[in-house]
């Protein structure tokens, strides 16, 4: 037998809807259980205060970041596969538009070779990553357990899900700044590799062939574990010749060492300030 919910009075509360009652609301799909208490729900607030420029709906932006296997264990939620699709192609007519207007004597070649290193998942991860993915992303319980907030795979998706769900709310012209305000800064840094090559490596063969030694990188960062800045500094011969900036080790100190080749190979650089340790024949 069944026991019914008592009033303040005692009696027992009616279950019975009457003609005209409004109908109960749904109640809104649980977080997966592994998931700390409310850190999907900030994270998809900030992601939310983020996207205000653009007036993401809600349920737009909440699909955006449903995968799959979150749907699969919420049947009325839609994932972002649709979403993705769309957003994939967004993405690349905005990179090949930026890198078209931006760098006019770039040859076809490297205008493909730049883009396909922009938007592929190494590209993108640290953009997903900055932009707090994947506090933000649902996921179903198997795919929580397994570590799905850091699969790179997973939170690139999503941001191509979010660009979608930008261009359907702002059209192409808010889609193109939110890209654009993304992957920029790595647009100059892979279409100056896509010129001279990598310019680690260029610094390497240039202090070899200098004798200067191997360079070296003081690296700082700055920002939550969501959100990091990197700081790199380029060291040669025990001088400090460059520093830059980025959103991973990797880009600061391609940065630094772009700075550091143009202070060794300028017109004006004073190389003489560093003494070698003998000259080449």
């Amino acid at each position: 037998m069944s026991l019914r919910p008592l009033t303040s009075t005692g009696e027992p509360t009616s279950t019975t809807q009457h003609p005209g009652d409004k109908p109960a609301e749904p109640a809104e799909p649980a977080e997966p259980a592994d998931v700390p208490a409310g850190t999907v729900t900030a994270g998809r607030d900030d992601l939310a205060t983020r996207l205000a420029p653009y007036d993401v709906p809600a349920d737009l932006l909440r699909q955006a970041t449903a995968h799959r296997s979150y749907c699969s264990e919420h049947a009325s939620q839609p994932s972002n596969e649709r979403l993705e699709l769309l957003g994939d192609a967004v993405l690349g007519l905005v990179v090949t538009d930026h890198l078209y207007r931006s760098f006019p004597a770039l040859p076809e070649g490297d205008l493909a070779r730049v883009r396909a290193a922009v938007v592929s998942t190494l590209g993108l991860g640290p953009v997903a990553a900055s932009l707090g993915l994947g506090d933000s992303v649902l996921l179903g319980r198997g795919e929580e357990s397994s570590g799905g907030r850091h699969k790179a795979s997973i939170l690139v998706d999503c941001l191509e899900a979010v660009i979608g769900a930008v261009y359907l709310s702002a059209g192409f012209a808010g889609a193109q700044t939110f890209v654009n305000s993304l992957v920029a800064e790595e647009i100059g840094g892979i279409v100056n590799e896509a010129r001279l090559g990598d310019p680690k490596n260029r610094l390497q063969e240039l202090c070899a062939h200098l004798d200067r030694g191997q360079p070296s990188y003081l690296i700082a960062e700055t920002g939550p574990d969501h959100a990091k800045r990197f700081r790199a500094e380029a060291i040669v011969a025990g001088h400090r010749l460059g520093s830059g900036e980025g959103r991973s080790k990797k880009d600061a100190e391609r940065q630094a060492a772009m700075v550091a080749l143009l202070s060794l190979t300028s017109a004006d650089g004073d190389l003489e300030q560093f003494p070698l340790s003998g000259r080449r024949a």
